[in-house]
């Protein structure tokens, strides 16, 4: 048996009503800044819980457009979590920042506990993030926070939905960063993103910060970016978003049957399943004993298993100007030794999760 990893050609392989939702709009040449992006920010503002939502074209930029919002500029230094995907650290150092890693603990979320030891006058702001579809420790984040007088961008693109005592991810702060990339758990068809406020002033900021900063088509405010959100894009996930909830729930219970199969299996261990926390399940991630050799096993059983990831982020070439060494953040440095990833989507079906399973069990058998 196959198990792919993408489910895309799931997703959209019959999708009659989304087809007939874009012919109309193509009729109406409403391509930037459109109707249906409109419709689309309001549906995410109130699915996440926040007054306000901005359309971007990343969730890479949806990170950068909010500390720039924020002032944060050349030599500031951002505090963000040292196991994260390269779009979170890109967005830092396309603003001239410098990014200065905290190592994670087993929720893969950072360790807020090692976070104050990494403050310093030049940090201007902390990107925790929320990280496979859990979150970070955003009580005790939202103390250090104040404590210190530094502001929060959550780097929630992993994680909608995702939620610690029934607060949303992005509703934490000030700006929560999401991402649509097409492997989302709400997705477009190409790359998009989109930034949650409840800050009027911050939201009207951040609509001229993506438009090139005009505040109509003849005058230019501030000097901004080209950051829209295609109106193409918002017709995708307008069709998508009445699923979001169901979408969270049927990953959740994916995960579950994992959890309680896995668990039973010498070898595998389970990573915390934190209380009050709901884990959406962006991916689903376990600790293995002989890790490349159980991937190797799967790929040969046809299962499309990864590794997210296999260098840490701050051992990476592009991060060399840092000058850390391996051994720094020796937790993110364990995960990418054990760590293994199934699929875990919505389309999967209980005879591929079944099969995923018994090849992890024969391995060790």
């Amino acid at each position: 048996m196959k198990v792919r990893y993408s489910y895309l050609p799931q997703q959209f392989g019959n999708c009659p009503e989304l087809w007939s939702d874009l012919k109309k709009f193509v009729k109406t040449g409403d391509f930037t800044l459109g109707k249906p992006l409109e419709i689309f920010e309001k549906k995410f503002a109130k699915l996440i819980g926040t007054k306000y939502a901005v359309g971007v074209n990343s969730g890479t930029d949806a990170i950068k457009l909010s500390l720039k919002v924020l002032g944060v500029k050349h030599g500031d230094e951002i505090i963000t979590a040292a196991n994260t995907f390269v779009a979170t650290v890109g967005a830092i150092c396309e603003l001239g920042a410098k990014p200065v890693f905290v190592d994670c603990d087993d929720s893969f979320c950072m360790d807020v506990n090692k976070i104050e030891k990494k403050i310093t006058k030049k940090t201007k702001a902390i990107v925790p993030v929320h990280f496979t579809g859990y979150m970070t420790n955003m009580p005790k984040l939202k103390k250090i926070s104040k404590k210190y007088n530094l502001p929060i961008v959550e780097d929630a693109c992993q994680s909608i939905l995702a939620s610690i005592n029934n607060k949303n991810s992005g509703t934490w702060s000030d700006f929560g960063a999401f991402s649509l990339h097409p492997l989302k758990n709400i997705n477009v068809w190409s790359d998009g993103g989109i930034i949650v406020t409840s800050n009027k002033k911050y939201y009207e900021h951040l609509k001229l910060l993506r438009n090139h900063g005009l505040s109509d088509r003849d005058n230019v405010k501030i000097c901004g970016y080209n950051s829209r959100l295609d109106t193409l894009q918002a017709v995708v996930g307008n069709w998508l978003i009445p699923s979001a909830k169901k979408i969270a729930n049927q990953r959740i219970k994916n995960a579950n049957f994992y959890d309680k199969k896995l668990s039973k299996i010498k070898g595998i261990k389970i990573p915390p399943r934190l209380k009050n926390y709901k884990i959406v399940y962006h991916l689903y991630i376990v600790f293995a004993e002989r890790r490349d050799e159980l991937l190797n096993f799967c790929k040969k059983k046809g299962i499309e298993a990864k590794i997210h990831y296999p260098i840490p982020m701050y051992r990476q070439e592009a991060m060399k100007f840092l000058k850390h060494k391996k051994g720094d953040f020796p937790v993110s440095d364990e995960h990418a030794n054990s760590i293994i990833s199934f699929p875990c989507d919505q389309h999967l079906s209980a005879k591929e999760m079944s099969y995923i399973v018994n090849c992890v069990k024969k391995f060790y058998s």
